[in-house]
């Protein structure tokens, strides 16, 4: 039998459908478990995180809306993330971790082999925790890390956190996704953003949804999808302070970039198919962007 899902949201949760969960975990039957929002007990929680410990089949975890809510329940989640070697996307959003608790977590995600996509949005974080985060954004060629990252709603972040973030981002080999919605960025965060995601040969999708930023930030970001080949084909600038005008030409030249990428995708495959077809050997810069993502790791960040 192919593993299934478990999603329960808003729901005071009994010790009897606890154990269910737990046999489920153990028995590797589950793929997604998902416990939005719910009210469990300390130790009933101590339950789930022992039977995630032990799963072998568990891909998606969501502990959103404060479920992880105390330093005990940090621990004991950072000791079943240290066992467990499946989990490959990890939902926090909402829980008050703070950089304390991020500090205790981080050890259990910088090893873990398989997680990719990681939700920290609204966890009280700050510079200290956003130091934490860059190390799971290793270097090109370090060694794997981060596809997807959420930090939206954190804004005891200071520029200065931010600006370590967009260096890490700029380095990394594999970050596809990053939603920072929802922060006070402001101007010159974004202008530091902007050279990150020119220096990216990964970076995909970017949200800026709500995060104080003018027709300057705007410009800068026309000026860098203009002038520079990225991997970007989604920005979203919504409940910004930028004129429509601005925000429609940068949406035209992505789309513009999709359509030469899908161009350039037929020519290839031509090229494979027909080998006496000659290649242009000029030195001009082929900007391959991906079509899409297919199924997000981050389905659930949505609160």
């Amino acid at each position: 039998m192919l593993p299934g899902s478990i999603q329960i949201s808003g729901e005071t949760l009994s010790g009897a459908e606890i154990r269910d969960i737990c046999e489920s975990l153990r028995e590797n039957s589950v793929r997604l478990l998902s416990l939005r929002g719910c009210q469990l007990s300390e130790r009933d929680f101590g339950h789930v995180c022992r039977g995630v410990a032990e799963s072998r089949s568990l891909a998606q975890l969501n502990l959103n809306l404060g479920i992880v809510s105390n330093i005990n329940r940090v621990k004991q989640l950072a000791e079943a993330l240290k066992t467990n070697r499946s989990v490959q996307s990890l939902f926090l959003h909402g829980s008050p971790l703070t950089d304390a608790g991020l500090a205790l977590l981080n050890p259990a995600l910088s090893i873990h082999p398989s997680l990719v996509a990681l939700d920290l949005g609204d966890c009280m974080l700050g510079d200290e925790g956003i130091n934490l985060i860059c190390g799971l954004l290793p270097p090109d060629g370090a060694k794997s890390g981060l596809k997807e990252l959420t930090l939206s709603a954190n804004p005891g972040i200071t520029s200065k956190g931010w600006g370590r973030l967009a260096i890490a981002v700029a380095h990394s080999s594999q970050l596809r996704v990053l939603n920072l919605d929802y922060n006070p960025l402001g101007d010159q965060v974004a202008g530091m953003l902007a050279v990150a995601v020119a220096s990216s040969r990964t970076l995909e999708v970017l949200d800026l949804e709500g995060t104080g930023l003018t027709n300057q930030s705007a410009q800068t970001l026309l000026d860098m999808v203009e002038n520079y080949p990225t991997a970007l084909r989604t920005l979203i600038l919504a409940e910004n302070n930028i004129s429509p005008e601005l925000q429609q030409q940068i949406s035209d030249l992505l789309s513009e970039g999709e359509e030469e990428e899908e161009t350039e995708t037929h020519e290839v495959t031509a090229r494979e198919k027909n080998p006496w077809i000659c290649q242009n050997n000029s030195s001009s810069q082929m900007v391959l962007m991906t079509s899409g993502l297919g199924d997000s790791l981050l389905a659930e960040t949505e609160m």
